[in-house]
């Protein structure tokens, strides 16, 4: 495993974009912090750039550097579920302007997935993370299920956990400074 941290390492800081496990399904992922390694994910994935992606947290502190203020009932939430959850809060900051939604929100996870986040600990920065598909098709529920036009267009293929089967994407719960809480996927 450390040689595989150490190879995506390398390409991420680079400005490179990667194939990796997650907790969930197989991801496209890059520096969080890098609005060019984005873009490059936005393009393979031939997805607007209205549509935001989501980013990977490895602890409590780096949330704090993404997010100023954070509900009580985030910390809450996340203590409860019994199954990954991406949360989408408010006015996020020091991360690509790119990956920022709209309405001034972006999607987070904590992950304690080992690679992630030995990964995110290496890059001292979160890691962008979105399904290993073109957008509008299903989401891969294994390796061999990833198009060959996504392997080919990432600049690293994480070998690790190719022969796994995925669970389903995260919960989606938005939760806004003004204590709104809605379910987007559960």
């Amino acid at each position: 495993m450390n040689t595989e941290v150490h190879n995506a390492f390398e390409i991420i800081k680079n400005g490179g974009i990667i194939l990796y496990p997650t907790d969930t399904v197989w991801g496209i992922g890059c520096d969080a912090t890098n609005e060019e390694a984005v873009k490059k994910i936005y393009a393979l994935k031939q997805r607007e750039e209205s549509k935001s992606m989501i980013v990977l947290l490895n602890g409590e502190r780096m949330m704090y550097n993404v997010f100023k203020e954070i509900p009580e009932v985030a910390w809450q939430i996340l203590d409860l579920s019994e199954k990954p959850t991406t949360l989408i809060l408010d006015n996020p900051r020091n991360v690509a302007k790119n990956i920022i939604a709209e309405d001034n929100t972006l999607g987070v996870r904590l992950v304690t997935e080992p690679f992630c986040f030995k990964l995110m600990e290496r890059m001292k920065k979160p890691l962008v993370s979105t399904s290993a598909n073109i957008s509008g098709m299903f989401t891969p529920k294994t390796f061999k299920e990833i198009s060959p036009e996504i392997i080919k267009g990432v600049d690293y293929v994480v070998n690790l956990h190719q022969d796994k089967v995925c669970k389903n994407p995260s919960t989606i719960i938005k939760l806004g400074l003004d204590h709104q809480v809605k379910v987007i996927r559960k």
